[in-house]
């Protein structure tokens, strides 16, 4: 019984995870990435699974209407952030 509903909680996911991913992989890649802009469709493929899967934070991100991807932050940034300030 667990498995069955595991199973079609995670094909719906899926499903939906696709509904998702075609509109977007031609669409909403361009409209959060400006460089996704000019990809090709080879490109497109290839973001194609990775889409389906993070459906729920790409869904959101393109709804909030963010045009740039997010600055990475990690010990060097900060590093070099303190370092400009002194």
């Amino acid at each position: 019984m667990i498995p069955e509903i595991l199973l079609i909680v995670a094909g719906g996911y899926l499903s939906i995870g696709l509904l998702f991913a075609l509109p977007f992989v031609m669409v909403g890649a361009a409209r959060i990435d400006p460089q996704a802009a000019q990809a090709t469709w080879g490109f497109r493929v290839i973001i194609l699974p990775g889409t389906i899967l993070l459906w729920p934070l790409l869904t959101r991100r393109w709804l909030s209407g963010t045009h740039e991807p997010p600055e990475e932050i990690n010990a060097h940034r900060r590093a070099a952030r303190k370092e400009a300030r002194l």
